[in-house]
């Protein structure tokens, strides 16, 4: 009686050949790879809704926007207090010392919260292309792997002269273990890439909201 084999996951990735194990260690770090920037990212955009919506409330408080620049000081917190910051201080260069403004002020203001809105949007949006990236080509090293392994068992049958589903069998169960791996990494990838891009531009969104806004309420300091 022939023994059983062995179709765990280890065996099948310890009689794989070498093209085929580094094409399954490949795609376990690419999806290691993608949780773990997906946690970072969702960690990072709650933290961002959080200061987001902190800010906006001490914002339409009513407070001077003087005072609230003073409060918020040099180290702000969040993006539209970044933005914020980047306007009173513009805001206040523009200023002479005779308390007159210099022409294109309003100009110099927007330049840099907008300055300061593209790094902000630039920084919530990091690593998303990481992720795309996996859910695109994940499914194609798998199958890179998958033909290789099916090469290799028909080189093993033609070399045995059997055709056996004993000699077949575990040949294509590596080889579609590198599919399974590449779909493993594609799928949850291009998931949380979709999520975590939406939710980015939300929050953007938000920003350049809030960035027209105080523009305007400028705007109307400087006209009166």
């Amino acid at each position: 009686m022939e023994a059983a084999i062995d179709f765990s996951i280890w065996a099948l990735f310890s009689r794989a050949t070498l093209p085929v194990k580094l094409v399954i260690i490949t795609l376990i770090f690419m999806s290691l790879w993608s949780w773990a920037i997906a946690i970072n990212k969702r960690v990072s955009i709650q933290l961002a809704r959080k200061h987001v919506f902190n800010f906006d409330r001490k914002f339409w408080s009513g407070e001077p926007l003087d005072e609230l620049f003073d409060e918020v000081g040099n180290d702000p917190k969040g993006g539209s207090a970044i933005i914020f910051s980047a306007g009173m201080t513009e805001w206040r260069r523009s200023h002479r010392d005779d308390g007159v403004m210099i022409p294109g002020a309003q100009a110099r203001i927007e330049r840099s919260m907008d300055v300061a809105l593209s790094k902000e949007a630039n920084q919530l949006q990091s690593s998303l292309g990481i992720l795309a990236s996996i859910g695109s080509v994940g499914p194609f090293i798998g199958l890179f792997g998958t033909v290789w392994g099916i090469m290799n068992a028909f080189i093993e049958i033609a070399a045995q002269q059997n055709t056996n589903l004993a000699v077949v069998a575990p040949g294509i169960a590596e080889a579609l273990l590198a599919t399974g791996l590449g779909l493993l990494a594609a799928i949850p990838a291009v998931v949380f890439y979709n999520h975590l891009s939406a939710a980015s531009d939300r929050i953007i969104s938000d920003y350049e909201a809030f960035a027209d806004e105080f523009s305007t309420i400028l705007s109307r300091q400087l006209g009166s």
